[in-house]
C-alpha cells in the first residue's frame, strides 16, 4: 500500500519511518511512504498555510487551501484521516479496515486548529488519539502509520504475534508476558508457564487476559456481554 502524510513539518518522518517494522516494510516493498510538505501547495512569497480565525479569538487556524491541494495533487484511492483532538478515539478495527486499503492519506494539523472545511468535505475520517491535545498531527500520523503497516501481510514475521496482541479481537487485552531468568530480584514467573503443559498455559492466559482486561478497561468485556 502507499501512506501519504501531509505535514508542515516533513523532516519529523525522516527517522521514524526507516526504522523498526515501518522501515522493513518499506524495504521490503511493502507499503510505500510519501510526505508532502503543505507549503510546497502556497501561492505567496511567505508560503503561508495559516491565518486569523474569522470570529476573532487566540491562535491561529490552518488554511484550506493547502490541504485541498496537496489532496489534488496526490488523487489518493482511499482513506483520508484529519488528525484531530476533535475526532473518535482511533481503534483496531480502524487500523484494520486502513491496512485493507490501497492508499492511506494522513493530514496533519498544527496550530490552534484547522479549517472546518477540511474535516467536512475533504476528510473522510477524523480520528483523534484520546482525550489530550499536542502541538500537531505529527505523533499521532507516525502512530496511526505504525498500527496499520504492522498488519499488512508480511510485516510481522509471524501472524500470531499480531493475533495476540491487544484489542485484536476488540474485547480484551494480551495477557501478560514473562521471559528468562525464572527469577529475578524475587520476582518468579508463574510457574504454569514453566511447566511446558499447553493447555494449562493457554487456559492461564486467557484467565489472564481476562482479568487484565477487568482490572483496566472493563468497557471492553461490557460491550462484548451486550452483543
Amino acid at each position: 500500500m502507499r501512506i501519504n502524510i501531509v505535514t508542515i513539518f516533513p523532516g519529523f518522518f525522516e527517522g521514524p519511518l526507516g526504522l523498526s517494522i515501518p522501515g522493513r516494510a518499506a524495504a521490503a516493498g511493502l507499503v510505500q511512504y510519501r510526505v508532502v510538505d503543505l507549503r510546497h501547495h502556497t501561492h505567496d512569497k511567505h508560503r503561508t498555510v495559516d491565518d486569523v480565525p474569522y470570529g476573532g479569538g487566540p491562535g491561529m487556524v490552518m488554511k484550506p487551501e493547502p490541504f485541498f491541494e496537496a489532496v489534488d495533487d496526490l488523487g489518493p484511492a482511499g482513506p483520508i484521516v484529519l488528525l484531530s483532538a476533535r475526532g473518535r478515539p482511533f481503534r483496531h478495527e480502524d487500523a484494520v479496515r486502513f491496512s485493507v486499503a490501497p492508499e492511506l492519506t494522513l493530514l496533519c494539523g498544527h496550530y490552534k486548529d484547522v479549517d472546518q472545511r477540511v474535516a467536512d468535505h475533504l476528510a473522510t475520517d477524523e480520528i483523534s488519539l484520546g482525550d489530550f491535545v499536542m502541538s500537531g498531527g505529527e505523533i499521532g500520523a507516525l502512530a496511526v502509520a505504525d498500527a496499520v503497516v504492522r498488519l499488512l501481510p508480511g510485516a510481522l514475521g509471524d501472524h500470531d504475534s499480531a493475533a495476540s496482541d491487544s484489542f485484536y479481537d476488540g474485547r480484551s487485552l494480551s495477557p501478560s508476558s514473562y521471559t528468562r531468568p525464572p527469577e529475578y530480584r524475587g520476582f518468579v514467573v508463574p510457574e504454569v508457564l514453566r511447566s511446558g503443559d499447553h493447555a494449562r498455559i493457554e487456559a492461564w492466559r486467557v484467565e489472564e487476559a481476562e482479568k487484565l482486561t477487568r482490572m483496566h478497561r472493563p468497557e471492553l468485556l461490557d460491550a462484548g456481554d451486550g452483543e
